[in-house]
């Protein structure tokens, strides 16, 4: 999810992004890490994958990447975001290749926001001073990782956070789907280009048969104490159910209940909270038990945990482009 700033979640929200492969998480493997080098993608991803455009607005038009070449224009425009515009610091891979690569990348379906009328000629050229030829930019990416292919190539991303295969286990007749690596070009970051990415991630949903949405979502800061007010709100206004509950992984769990209920000013905490986590929590979201530092980027994660039946009706209605004129 990409960090505060980068882009709104509808209505007035923002997202977050999932930031690069945490420590201890089971990862595919050698083999998906260089497909993900390339932009490639493992044959299993692909098998199931549709051609077709999730909708269009304008010259905005939002699908699942088809060839190599997206993925990695999608993995420089993460780079550009994350590690250039944002605190995230590059290992030496990601340095050489300019682009936001892991494992995941070749097991994951890449949602885009491409725009047909801009020339990406017009940002850089080649080095012999001949424009690139005049292809549609990749101006906005979600990367999604579905349930069937998260077991089969080592698990879920927010497992090195998150105990989720308990979650997983106590709801073995539902289909779960991950979220992450969002991120949106500067100059589209409005209400446009977030409706487009919801408006394809709900056809995913739809063509995929998923039924519950889990991500990692961050505050700002390392220093649980700095943030007792915000945690303590989340653990007391929406602490998941126990049957929707998936705990922080006990050497890295966190306690959220810091503060009384009595002790939290409501609005005060809403006020120290994410744009992302706010906008989750409107769409019907709850929050995992424990929260997990993150040092080399800065913040304090938790788990988000949406099962579709949840979100309101008017929201998919809200985001159903069918409804008005492109």
């Amino acid at each position: 999810m990409t960090r505060p700033g980068n882009i709104l979640i509808p209505p007035r929200g923002l997202f977050e992004r999932f930031r690069p492969q945490p420590s201890g998480a089971g990862v595919p493997g050698l083999i998906s890490a260089l497909q993900a080098y390339g932009g490639l993608q493992a044959w299993a991803a692909r098998a199931h994958r549709p051609s077709q455009s999730l909708g269009r607005v304008g010259s905005l038009e939002v699908r699942l990447a088809q060839t190599a070449q997206e993925v990695r224009q999608a993995q420089k425009l993460r780079y550009r975001v994350f590690y250039q515009e944002g605190p995230a610091i590059a290992n030496p891979a990601r340095l050489f290749s300019r682009r936001d690569i892991d494992a995941y990348d070749a097991v994951c379906d890449h949602l885009l926001v491409i725009d047909h009328a801009k020339d990406r000629a017009k940002d850089r050229t080649l080095r012999d001073g001949h424009p690139l030829n005049n292809r549609p930019a990749v101006v906005g990416t979600y990367r999604l990782l579905r349930q069937p292919l998260a077991e089969e190539y080592g698990g879920f991303y927010s497992a090195g956070e998150f105990d989720v295969d308990a979650l997983i286990g106590r709801h073995a007749n539902l289909q779960f789907l991950e979220l992450g690596r969002s991120c949106v070009l500067a100059a589209y970051r409005n209400k446009r280009t977030v409706e487009l990415l919801w408006h394809g991630i709900h056809a995913y949903i739809l063509q995929n048969g998923c039924d519950v949405m889990i991500g990692c979502a961050s505050l700002d800061g390392t220093e649980p104490k700095q943030l007792a007010l915000p945690l303590s709100f989340l653990h007391h206004y929406a602490r998941a159910p126990e049957q929707w509950r998936a705990r922080a992984l006990p050497q890295r769990y966190i306690e959220m209940n810091r503060l009384s209920k009595e002790a939290i000013d409501p609005k005060a905490a809403l006020r120290m909270l994410p744009p992302l986590i706010k906008g989750y929590l409107r769409l019907g979201a709850l929050i995992g038990d424990g929260a997990v530092v993150d040092h080399e980027f800065g913040t304090t994660d938790v788990l988000i945990v949406l099962p579709i039946s949840e979100i309101k009706q008017r929201y998919f209605e809200h985001f159903d482009l069918s409804r008005r004129a492109a």
